[in-house]
């Protein structure tokens, strides 16, 4: 129970459509298995939100280009999921997440289909996000991951057990 604003703003006053605009402007999401188009190259997965925004085609594609850019991978835009290692499938989602520069990036167990190697990659990704002033929320149930935040919230049964600042 309770209220959250999401800045400033109590959501559950929100009708469908606001909530919708605001999953499409303020919130970038992260899955853990990527969810992908396999039809379609790392640029289009990423330029995807865009397109539901109502963004024209070259900007869409500017834009992908230049998120692809801040996760390492500009020059693989063209490759589509299956010719992309898993931690570069994960960057793809994650640039995708970025797209429309929302407010807060939520990843759901981002690391958990990597290897360790890969997902030491994808978490020094999410510091330098977050250092740069992103907001980032990441659920996961290792303890490894859990040390690479600045914040600790443990949560049993849905209640939270212990909330602590690590860094």
């Amino acid at each position: 129970s309770g209220v959250y604003l999401l800045d400033g703003v109590d959501v559950s006053k929100l009708d469908d459509g606001q909530l919708a605009q605001i999953r499409l402007k303020k919130l970038g999401f992260v899955f853990q298995g990527f969810n992908l188009l396999a039809r379609t190259n790392a640029a289009q997965n990423v330029a995807l939100p865009l397109f539901y925004a109502g963004v024209p085609a070259r900007v869409r594609a500017e834009r992908a280009q230049r998120a692809l850019e801040v996760v390492g991978l500009g020059e693989r835009g063209h490759h589509r999921p299956n010719e992309l290692s898993g931690g570069q499938q994960q960057r793809v989602a994650i640039a995708r997440a970025l797209i429309n520069d929302p407010t807060v990036l939520l990843a759901d167990e981002p690391t958990g289909n990597l290897d360790s190697a890969t997902s030491e990659e994808v978490l020094a990704l999410f510091e330098r996000l977050n250092g740069g002033g992103r907001t980032v929320i990441m659920v996961t149930h290792d303890e490894e991951v859990a040390h690479h935040a600045k914040r600790v919230i443990r949560l049993r049964d849905g209640a939270i057990v212990s909330d602590e600042h690590v860094q």
